[in-house]
């Protein structure tokens, strides 16, 4: 018995340990986010938070703001629809080229991000198309739908065919177990793969740097503004972006536990 209390405070310190070290870069960010000083410096010798109130009243912050909310909300609505029928092929149904399928919609997780978004630039060149950010949605698209496809696929798996068997049975029609029983079983791995999605997209640099052409996103700014022009500003608009993320997967937390509450509160 003291053995194992032993191994769960040993494995407790090092998930500790391993989450501290994880976060600390980001804790590193938080100080240089608050310098008084124009260039990092270590120890910081004044501190100051006027750099979040030029952030957040910069008209170019906005902008970029925008186009990244923008593409990230539409990336995620499409991820999840696709990702859903793109599960039930994965992981539901069983048919010819199942096996093939699951190979190839593999492929595009596995290619270097900046392998994958100089391919795709030289694609819409090909066809004549513009780069902007309609670009980078369909360039986000290619890499983030199958894993949309795989985080769904793991709730498909353990989805008991019984149940649409016994719908069909007592007379329901293709779209009401669709409606009844697919979606609101597969529901949860629907949202978890949005959170991916939206997260993924929105912290996404490699595609959006060859796709967006004149447009640009938030994570593009501030790699170029770290090349050519450093001040706090760039630490406090990224700490802004690491707590919007934050607060995203809070209220789908929320939703998720307001959403399980009232079928339970309705039962009882």
């Amino acid at each position: 018995m003291g053995s194992s209390q032993l191994s769960r405070w040993g494995l407790f310190c090092y998930g500790v340990l391993a989450l501290f070290l994880l976060y600390l870069p980001l804790l590193a960010v938080g100080f240089a986010s608050v310098s008084k000083a124009r260039y990092l410096s270590f120890p910081i010798r004044a501190y100051d938070f006027k750099w979040y109130g030029e952030s957040l009243a910069s008209d170019s912050v906005r902008e970029l703001l925008f186009v990244s909310l923008k593409v990230a909300g539409i990336v995620t609505v499409i991820s999840m629809v696709v990702g859903f029928f793109g599960a039930l092929a994965f992981a539901r149904y069983h048919w010819r080229f199942r096996s093939l399928f699951q190979k190839v919609i593999l492929l595009p997780i596995f290619f270097p991000q900046t392998v994958l978004g100089l391919a795709l630039l030289i694609w819409f060149n090909a066809l004549g198309v513009i780069p902007s950010w309609h670009t980078a949605v369909v360039a986000h698209l290619v890499w983030i739908s199958p894993i949309a496809t795989l985080v769904i696929a793991i709730r498909a798996y353990s989805f008991d065919p019984a149940l649409e068997d016994a719908a069909r049975d007592l007379g329901c029609t293709t779209f009401q177990i669709l409606r009844e029983v697919t979606i609101p079983l597969l529901w949860p791995g629907v949202v978890s793969a949005g959170l991916f999605a939206f997260l993924l997209s929105w912290g996404n640099f490699p595609l959006s740097l060859f796709t967006t052409g004149a447009d640009s996103t938030l994570p593009e700014w501030l790699y170029a503004k770290m090349v050519s022009g450093y001040s706090p500003l760039i630490p406090a608009v990224g700490i802004l972006t690491v707590v919007a993320s934050a607060v995203t997967i809070l209220l789908a937390w929320l939703g998720w536990s307001a959403y399980r509450w009232i079928p339970e509160k309705t039962g009882n």
